[in-house]
């Protein structure tokens, strides 16, 4: 060997410590060890970053993202400590204050608001992970107001799939890893659920499995699928609707499932729409013994899918006759809807063909009793090796929840949900919407609101609607407008409330919501609607703004009052079943955060703020009978807090009469302790003979009701027919006592149809698609999630800036090359843009990555960052409203079933830029930011 080679330390020391927690970098919720080394000033530091092996989500995988969480931890873009506005709104100029000052200022704030009139604020979260608990905490402070990420984001797939099923794709559900031999994706991006999906297709792929990607732009999992189809945006519901066309007509369908387990053989009232019912409310059927109508739960009853009921010389069909009637006309023929969906008929029929052939000639038995809940005893379970998975691709359209139900029910024709192969519910779900709460809206000066904000409503009475027929919430959700918008509709609160629409308010309040940049449509004019001022009185239209995250992000400049959250290293949070759990389909599970490192500035944990400013408001949840404050901090919140009798936010090592216990039970006020020790989770394995038919298996029901899932068995039967929705359409052909404004009438009939329907998206009416031709859409890439991991060191490495991606036809046609600039514009807007090829796309439409482009002055960025002069947005581009038609009225660009935003439906026109300029463009001015501008390098030492 040479003399001068180097000595290699080939066994490094990498860490004093490892402390076991759950990642925050996406919303997986991935178990993680962080290794701890002495730095130079003697406290613990951050080295390393890695998945723990032992957890039920990642099972030791770890992606990029998990990685660089180490680069969140020292960003220079945190906060430093409470800030006050002390120039105008936007001007970035703020001074330091203390906790005491700043929880004073929010106290004065807001306590004359709940006193008089506590729908005068408004508080709406981000994707913060905790929404059972900072809903519990504007249920105490009276407001209606409440609504976190969701209805902008996924609403249309899990209200969707609620009402149909029970539960839905993203978190709530997985397909069946072990048993699965065709895998359909639409619509699924890199960003959500990475790891575990990762894991799934690399397992399956092993087995020889099949992968079908439905997407117009093939990346990530698309580009690893056996077979792409790059749909045309917004057409997905019309495919689908195909593929049921085609399995129907050749009878590849599941009948016995569809008997026994959905309302298909339920009777249909025909002269009101409405499910045929006893005087107990439950679902009629016609036995087959006994060719009777009879309640579909009886033991014994075998529902007959072909039979109808006449009575007083009317006919009354079950809903697979209707769904017979409407899917096998012609009308959902491939030939009928090749054009449109951009997917030749002959490929239609093939992929329906595939469908049919593994859901049923390679279907097998699995060895396994179970009882149902008719109390039939079966001595195997039935395998359909076909399973589905979905995400924000289908679901961010104005036709996204009708699209996301013909998935469900495709799904369920095929009988291939809750068996072996197919899509599975993760605990705790299923749950049918009959016992999801309703929203309240029910505001007392001074006093909590009458319960929670959101839920599922199941006709016109469940509105939140005043009694002059008025919207009750500041985001009109569950109105005629939006009736059935489960998640609230975050990105209309500043557009209504800056109107006036349907009432002022007097703060707003929001936490990790950036709504002065990525997370709003229209953000020059989101930016305009929190600057601008009344005429007569001078005063901010929106007059307070108070604002917490751990970054300076856009939305910083824009707040009255800022509370610096920390890090997701340096304090306490609780993954919970009350919320969106870490489950597995096998298991029940959930987790926490807990601080693996103290803060060195002086901010606090969101959470722990509200415990402190709820106790300050006398908030009922959040004090003493003698007035003290109830909880510390968050800790002790989630250690103490009981939701109702035996149930708290963590189900694990929970105290009872002879000792711990899982599930339900009394606080331990040693429960955090359990968890750090056990890796940060608890995980609770649902027993061998109950974890399939989970909505039927008696052995689930018992299970769930033991582990305080459900308080006592719930089985239920999939809507295929989803009866509040007729109810709604009655409403509109002028029954009942409450009926939508004459301007929703149509509407309301046309897109509110109980069984699923495809229309297209509004934009494509709103516009001249003519001037406007091509399809622009967003997705966020594996290494970035939201709008923070563009901050981050090591990721800006991965995605330093977001060219706009177009396909070869279009690159051609308008002479450009690689690099070039051109100019997008749609009926609101326009952008200039770096543009790059990409062969592997609908040719009819643009993408870029979302959340990318940087405000200058922002997340202590240099101003010649690329995220800043290459990086960019589509949200310029989108407006929250649709164009105006002329009747005064404001039309949002969302679902009218859900008001989700329908990000996805803008069309755009594309023209090579004559000069190109040296960023792109529309270049905002700069943000003056309280933290200013991070080093040229970023680094600190541990020790060796």
């Amino acid at each position: 060997m040479p003399k001068d080679q180097p000595t290699l330390d080939l066994s490094p020391h990498v860490s004093d410590e490892v402390r076991k927690t759950t990642c925050y970098m996406c919303a997986c919720r991935c178990g993680i060890n962080v290794h701890m080394k002495e730095g130079p000033d003697g406290k613990q530091k951050v080295a390393y970053i890695e998945g723990n092996k032992d957890h039920p989500v990642n099972k030791g995988v770890l992606c990029a993202k998990g990685s660089a969480g180490i680069m969140q931890v020292n960003a220079p873009s945190r906060l430093k400590a409470p800030l006050k506005r002390v120039g105008p709104r936007g001007s970035g100029e703020f001074e330091e204050i203390s906790w005491e000052e700043a929880l004073t200022i929010a106290t004065e704030w807001l306590a004359p608001i709940r006193a008089e009139n506590p729908e005068k604020l408004a508080f709406f979260t981000g994707r913060d992970q905790s929404q059972s608990f900072t809903s519990f905490w504007a249920q105490h402070f009276g407001t209606p107001n409440y609504a976190a990420h969701g209805g902008f984001c996924s609403v249309n797939m899990a209200a969707a799939g609620i009402y149909t099923m029970g539960g839905a794709f993203w978190e709530f559900g997985q397909p069946d890893w072990d048993y699965t031999k065709l895998f359909m994706l639409f619509g699924v991006a890199e960003d959500h659920d990475s790891n575990p999906i990762k894991m799934g297709i690399g397992k399956i792929k092993k087995r020889g499995a099949k992968i079908i990607g439905v997407n117009p732009i093939r990346t990530g999992y698309n580009a690893v699928a056996d077979e792409w189809v790059g749909i045309t945006p917004g057409t997905d519901g019309l495919f689908i609707l195909a593929l049921v066309h085609e399995l129907m007509k050749a009878g590849k369908i599941d009948l016995e499932y569809l008997a026994q387990y959905t309302n298909a053989p339920v009777l249909v009232d025909s002269e009101t729409g409405l499910l045929m019912r006893d005087e107990a409310g439950k679902e009629l059927v016609i036995d087959r013994n006994t060719g009777k109508l009879t309640p579909f739960d009886q033991k014994g009853v075998r529902p007959d899918l072909s039979a109808t009921h006449r009575h007083a010389g009317v006919t009354h069909k079950p809903v697979f006759h209707l769904m017979a009637e409407r899917y096998m006309s012609e009308e959902y023929a491939p030939e009928a809807v090749a054009e449109h969906c951009g997917i030749s008929a002959e490929r239609i029929r093939g992929i329906a063909n595939e469908i049919a052939r593994v859901a049923f000639e390679e279907s097998f038995e699995l060895d396994q009793e179970w009882t149902d809940f008719r109390g039939e005893k079966h001595k195997t379970m039935t395998g359909r090796p076909v399973s589905f998975h979905s995400m924000r691709g289908i679901s961010a359209h104005s036709n996204g929840f009708q699209t996301c139900r013909s998935l469900h029910v495709l799904q369920i024709l095929l009988g291939t949900v809750e068996v072996p192969g197919g899509f599975r519910f993760k605990p705790p779900y299923p749950k049918p919407a009959t016992i999801h709460p309703k929203p309240h809206y029910g505001v007392t000066p001074g006093k909590p609101l009458d319960g929670p904000h959101l839920g599922f409503v199941h006709g016109p009475e469940d509105l939140a609607l005043k009694p002059d027929g008025t919207a009750a919430r500041i985001d009109k959700a569950f109105t005629w407008d939006n009736p059935m918008s489960a998640h609230g509709m975050m990105h209309m609160v500043i557009s209504n409330a800056h109107a006036g629409d349907p009432y002022k308010i007097d703060t707003l309040f929001m936490y990790m919501a950036n709504m002065a940049w990525n997370s709003s449509m229209n953000t020059r004019g989101v930016i305009d609607m929190l600057t601008d001022k009344d005429e007569a009185t001078g005063e901010y239209v929106i007059p307070r703004i108070i604002y917490s995250d751990a970054y300076s992000s856009e939305m910083v400049a824009y707040a009255d009052l800022i509370l610096p959250d920390t890090t997701y290293l340096e304090r306490h949070d609780c993954i919970s079943l009350l919320d969106r759990p870490i489950c597995e389909a096998d298991a029940a599970a959930d987790a926490i955060r807990w601080p693996v490192i103290e803060p060195d500035r002086d901010v606090r944990g969101f959470q722990s703020v509200l415990c402190e400013l709820g106790a300050r408001l006398d908030l009922p949840g959040f004090i003493n009978e003698d007035g003290s404050q109830k909880y510390a901090d968050y800790a002790d919140y989630i250690t103490n807090h009981i939701r109702k009798p035996g149930i708290g936010p963590l189900a694990g090592w929970r105290m009872g009469e002879k000792g711990l216990q899982n599930g339900r039970g009394d606080p331990n006020e040693a429960q955090l302790d359990a968890y750090i020790e056990n890796g940060g989770f608890f995980v609770e394995h649902i027993p061998a003979g109950a974890n399939y038919y989970k909505p039927w298996n008696m052995a689930y029901q018992e299970w769930a009701v033991g582990m305080g899932i459900i308080d006592k068995p719930e089985p239920y039967l999939f809507q295929l027919y989803v009866e509040p929705m007729r109810k709604f359409q009655r409403a509109a052909e002028g029954h009942g006592e409450r009926q939508p404004p004459e301007h929703l009438r149509e509407r309301v009939k046309k897109t509110m149809d109980p069984l699923p329907i495809w229309y297209a998206p509004f934009e494509d009416s709103a516009v001249d698609v003519n001037e406007y031709p091509v399809h622009a859409l967003t997705q966020r890439p594996m290494a970035m999630y939201h709008s923070w991991g563009s901050q981050n060191a090591w990721l800006r490495q991965i995605h330093g800036h977001n060219p706009l991606y177009l396909p070869t036809n279009l690159m051609q046609k308008h002479g450009l090359k690689d690099e070039d600039w051109a100019t997008v514009s749609s009926t609101h807007g326009s952008i200039t843009v770096p543009v790059m090829e990409m062969a592997a796309l609908n040719a009819n439409t643009v993408w870029t990555w979302n959340a990318i482009g940087k405000r200058k002055g922002a997340w202590a960025l240099e101003e010649d960052a690329p995220e800043v002069t290459k990086g960019f947005l589509l949200n310029h581009l989108i407006h929250e409203l649709l164009p105006p038609k002329g009747d005064g009225l404001r039309w949002s660009n969302s679902d009218p079933i859900t008001g989700q935003a329908a990000w996805f439906d803008l069309r755009v026109k594309i023209a090579k830029a004559a000069t190109p300029p040296s960023e792109s463009q529309p270049a905002f001015p700069p943000i003056k930011s309280p933290v200013g501008t991070g080093p040229k390098e970023l680094k600190w030492q541990t020790k060796k």
